[in-house]
């Protein structure tokens, strides 16, 4: 509300030195009349009526006046350029984090079926479009408005008949202006979609460099963007070329104003009808009133582009959440942990049902773990828990509670999330591992990249904890970001702890590492598994083998092994044993034989 006021207050300040500096901008030609005046009727003139009858002095006052009149000028244009460029400023701030913090609320799917780039274009470049408008537009289309009020009641002052002549092209000129801006806003629309496309390659290729470079595809990619440019570049010069035509038309309407007023004009002031001095304002003031008039062509480009922007914003601002927060807030030192799955029906859009009635339970401070093929729904057991997605049919209980009630922010506190792709800030490790926790003691940060099997290599480090590890975390191998996730996750001290495939990019060394870490961190705490390793999950005191959204085996390790099923097929293929396929039976082969090839590893593992 504070904002508001005060911005409140300096768009009024702002529009008063706008107007304040047209009027005094609108001056040099009624003092031009004014000195023709002095010049041709001498004593007589609107000077000598007031009582000033000597010329000298007449002219000594029309200096001061001028004078006076130029500096009041460009203060107001001092006060205005500053006033319109920091509400530009202010706007496009406040206007970049309404979008952004409107974002952050938005659910996964949104996120999973845009370019990165068309977001990010949006939050830029379209709000920088509505900074550049009211950097300068705003005011100049204030400023004709006064200008056309102003020389229009001057007009009619000086000499009626001439003026309804001289404003005659008047209406043409803004009926024109409107029409032709609104034949623009498609024109420009089309642009903001081409930018908005042009963006997302460019950042998906960006992200992907590594992989570019290593495919060697540099020229097709090349190709690509050569051809998002190329349509941006064809959707502008057609903006341009219908732009570009406002400005000659107009003035093909202007002209016949500004004839009118020199011919009926100068007729009048030779017959004596008129005085030489207020034909010369006239004169001067229809070039002031009706040139300014061409210059709306650069503004109304402003504004359409601007307005245009306006719309993707208003667009991105206007979709509703589809995942409400609910109103239940609960301290973190009282989650327990119990977590169940009721009878969850659930599909992503445009695909096949992936969950139906599915059903599981969790007990707090168990170390449960899912396994299955990719595609399975492992990590979607995730989402669906972090309420990224919601379930079409059934719910999921914490504590007691549909999960539903809760407050997204209060519930996901409650939950640790350390992810194969690890999200790294372009910061220091210190702010890495303190991700997402206030005022966090040095102390505490150093245990946790102990715990985490980190403390060694950053101490090893020239700036040790201060080391800035790049976009991405790019100065830092796989290994180590998932060591500053685990760390970040012992800091968070969640009571729920989610481990999304935390070890499957690493070597087997580092995995060790990770391992360690990781048995430490679950200790106490509920822990959900989604894994590709067996070997990591050994020690669960629950295991589900999930196929095609179903869970198709439960039960501790050795209770799986024993069973011979999917879970012991993948085993044996993990472990590195021969396996021969006979009658859809699998047995071992011996020791002595090789490896299975990779087709057969595949088959055992579906």
């Amino acid at each position: 509300m504070k904002y508001t006021k005060n911005l409140s207050l300096r768009k009024l300040l702002a529009l008063i030195c706008s107007i304040a500096n047209k009027i005094f901008d609108l001056a040099p030609p009624y003092l031009i009349a004014t000195g023709v005046d002095i010049v041709v009727r001498r004593e007589n003139s609107i000077l000598g009526n007031m009582g000033v009858t000597d010329l000298t002095t007449q002219l000594v006052i029309l200096a001061a006046l001028t004078l006076v009149i130029w500096i009041l000028e460009s203060l107001f244009e001092f006060f205005y350029r500053i006033l319109w460029r920091n509400l530009a400023q202010d706007v496009q701030h406040h206007f970049r984090m309404d979008a952004y913090k409107h974002i952050q609320k938005l659910e996964m799917a949104y996120f999973e079926n845009r370019q990165t780039g068309g977001i990010m274009s949006i939050l830029n470049d379209d709000v920088n479009q509505l900074e550049r408008f009211l950097d300068t537009g705003a005011n100049e289309m204030i400023q004709v408005v006064v200008t056309v009020i102003v020389i229009s009641t001057s007009f009619f002052f000086l000499s009626s008949d001439v003026a309804i002549l001289g404003l005659l092209p008047m209406p043409f000129v803004i009926l024109f202006a409107v029409k032709y801006q609104k034949f623009l806003r498609s024109k420009y629309a089309a642009v903001r979609e081409e930018v908005g496309h042009l963006n997302g390659i460019l950042s998906n290729n960006l992200t992907g460099i590594s992989t570019i470079k290593s495919y060697t595809t540099e020229e097709y990619e090349s190709g690509r963007i050569n051809k998002a440019s190329d349509n941006y570049r064809e959707a502008n010069r057609n903006a341009i070329f219908y732009s570009s035509g406002f400005i000659p038309l107009i003035r093909m309407i202007i002209v016949v104003g500004f004839t009118l007023i020199l011919i009926f004009g100068g007729l009048k002031a030779i017959a004596g009808t008129m005085e030489v001095a207020a034909y010369s304002a006239m004169v001067f003031l229809t070039q002031r009133l009706l040139w300014p008039l061409t210059g709306l062509g650069n503004t109304f480009d402003l504004f359409q582009r601007a307005m245009a922007s306006v719309n993707r914003i208003l667009g991105l601002l206007e979709r509703q959440p589809a995942i409400l927060p609910g109103k239940h807030e609960k301290p973190l030192e009282q989650y327990k942990g119990d977590i169940e799955f009721q009878n969850i029906s659930f599909q992503y859009p445009d695909r096949p049902q992936l969950f139906e009635n599915f059903s599981v339970s969790i007990k707090a401070g168990e170390n449960v773990a899912f396994v299955g093929p990719t595609g399975s729904g492992k990590s979607t057991i995730v989402k669906l828990l972090l309420r990224f997605y919601e379930p079409q049919h059934g719910q999921i209980i914490l504590d007691g509670k549909p999960l539903n009630e809760y407050s997204l922010t209060n519930f996901r506190k409650a939950i640790g999330l350390v992810k194969q792709d690890t999200f790294i800030i372009d910061g220091t490790i210190k702010e890495n591992i303190a991700y997402g926790v206030v005022d966090m003691s040095m102390e505490k940060i150093i245990d946790a990249a102990k715990l985490a099997e980190i403390h060694e290599f950053v101490q090893s480090l020239p700036q040790a904890y201060e080391t800035m590890v790049g976009e991405g975390g790019q100065k830092l191998s796989g290994g180590q970001k998932q060591r500053v996730a685990i760390a970040r996750a012992v800091l968070k001290n969640p009571p729920i702890l989610v481990l999304d495939e935390a070890t499957s990019s690493v070597d087997n060394e580092t995995e060790a590492a990770i391992q360690r870490s990781l048995n430490k961190l679950i200790q106490g705490r509920t822990t959900i598994i989604i894994a590709h390793r067996l070997s990591t999950i050994r020690h669960a005191h629950q295991i589900y083998v999930i196929d095609q959204g179903r869970i198709s085996e439960s039960g501790t390790h050795d209770d799986l092994v024993k069973q011979k099923g999917q879970y012991a097929k993948l085993w044996q293929v993990q472990t590195g044993e021969a396996l021969i396929f006979k009658d859809n039976e699998i047995t071992n082969k011996g020791a002595d034989c090789k490896s299975p090839d990779i087709s057969n590893q595949q088959a055992a593992a579906n």
